[in-house]
């Protein structure tokens, strides 16, 4: 029985073909109807997909930086096998970059799973108060706060007033303002002392670097 490549065979060789080059990745291939699935993958129009356009302003360190017609855009884009990626259409002429459209969208979805995975790392340790906090209580708690900011939590630090202790705000803000500043090498103020119900609270944030 003969090795030849069958009829189902074909569009798949076809299609290595033109892969060939990097920038074929993002370049259209020939239509054989709707591209739905690879359309969904590309957020910016690029290349013969930037349609009505005349003319384009290019930015970026890989061009003379100015207007140009859509064909020349097009013509440096090819000569560098790149692509011409419209990166705001509402500008008039509408602003391009001339660069490799996969590996564009494969280092935002990386930057944007990195952001992902940093946000929801992010822990708020609560350190309760009482307005007339003795100093060995204080010293303990100013400790635990330490730790936690270095382990890169957040702190959420607030004075608890119970009945007709909220007399004694003041004392709470200024006990506050003292943690806060013995913090200072380890913690940046988010929110300072302020007072919501029976609670005054101070948000710290871990100093990076």
């Amino acid at each position: 029985m003969g090795l030849g490549v069958s009829r189902h065979q074909q569009p798949f060789s076809a299609d290595t073909n033109l892969l060939g080059r990097t920038q074929a990745i993002a370049k259209p291939l020939p239509s054989n109807g709707p591209r739905r699935g690879r359309e969904k993958e590309m957020p910016n129009r690029i290349n013969d997909k930037i349609r009505g356009v005349q003319e384009v302003r290019l930015v970026g360190d890989n061009v003379e930086q100015g207007i140009y017609s859509y064909r020349e855009a097009m013509r440096i884009a090819d000569e560098q096998n790149l692509d011409l990626v419209e990166i705001s259409a509402s500008a008039n002429p509408p602003v391009c970059r001339i660069l490799d459209y996969q590996k564009f969208l494969y280092q935002k979805k990386r930057k944007e799973k990195e952001q992902k995975a940093n946000s929801a790392k992010v822990v708020i340790k609560e350190i309760r108060f009482g307005p007339q906090t003795d100093e060995h209580d204080y010293n303990f708690k100013l400790k635990h706060a330490q730790e936690f900011l270095r382990e890169g939590n957040k702190v959420k630090a607030y004075v608890f007033f119970r009945g007709r202790s909220i007399l004694f705000k003041e004392q709470g803000e200024e006990l506050l303002a003292r943690f806060a500043a013995d913090l200072q090498d380890v913690a940046k103020v988010d929110q300072q002392p302020k007072l919501e119900g029976k609670r005054m609270i101070l948000n710290l944030s871990p100093k990076k670097g």
